[in-house]
């Protein structure tokens, strides 16, 4: 069910706007990279599917690949683990501030956004592209960034992509661990890139008082931290 993208362009000639959510922000990135593909023909995006002035959900992305249509949904996740929640390594692991969960996202994949292209009130949607249901593929481009927790970076993951691992989180507690580092908080698109030095780095007692406003928010955070090696990793801080 897994969708993979073979282009890679070097450099994005299209503008977003700043003001997307994160999700629709990717989803404009992935639309830009299926058109960079001479074997896919984008048919319809953010197909918004009512009934009786309801929106029901909406389809990401319906195109043609090699001639056969494909319905894809357009999935980018942050996600850290926690064993206190459920049992399984899925189960595992949350959303930065504790709203979502991997396990909640697969069920809605599963239950609510496949299964909306085989309703009836899409079938005219899908009338107006010359398309079945029947005939459409339904395919997944699920990215996601996992966090483990500082104190036990050794976990061992059986299930989910060890590729998928792109840093540790800590405490209010653990952040004196790294007073003398430095550290940058990225824009929230700009948690999808790798960390860099060519930043604003701040000092952390700046970082220390950011994050004990964000206690009182109850707002987990994203920063690039800087070793005195020069080592840049990136951390979620929480407030949980």
């Amino acid at each position: 069910m897994q969708f993979e993208i073979t282009s890679s362009p070097k450099k994005i000639t299209i503008s977003i706007g700043d003001k997307l959510r994160l999700g629709k922000y990717v989803e404009r990135l992935v639309s830009y990279q299926l058109q960079q593909n001479e074997n896919i023909t984008v048919l319809a995006e953010n197909v918004q599917v009512q009934e009786n002035k309801t929106t029901l959900g909406e389809l990401d992305c319906l195109l043609l690949k090699d001639g056969k249509p494909i319905h894809l949904e357009v999935i980018y996740k942050f996600y850290l683990y926690d064993s206190s929640v459920g049992t399984t390594e899925i189960e595992h692991f949350v959303g930065p501030n504790r709203k979502d969960s991997l396990r909640q996202k697969l069920t809605k994949l599963k239950e609510k956004q496949l299964p909306l292209l085989y309703s009836e009130t899409c079938k005219p949607y899908l009338k107006s592209l010359n398309l079945k249901s029947e005939d459409i593929i339904q395919r997944v481009y699920f990215k996601a960034q996992l966090f483990l927790p500082y104190c036990s970076q050794n976990i061992q993951l059986n299930t989910l992509n060890l590729d998928c691992i792109y840093g540790f989180y800590i405490t209010q507690n653990e952040l004196d661990t790294f007073e003398n580092c430095k550290f940058y908080i990225p824009s929230k698109k700009d948690w999808l890139i790798a960390p860099h030095p060519n930043v604003d780095w701040i000092k952390f007692k700046e970082l220390r008082d950011i994050t004990n406003e964000l206690l009182e928010q109850k707002y987990s955070c994203l920063f690039w931290l800087k070793h005195k090696s020069g080592v840049i990793e990136k951390v979620f801080w929480v407030w949980w």
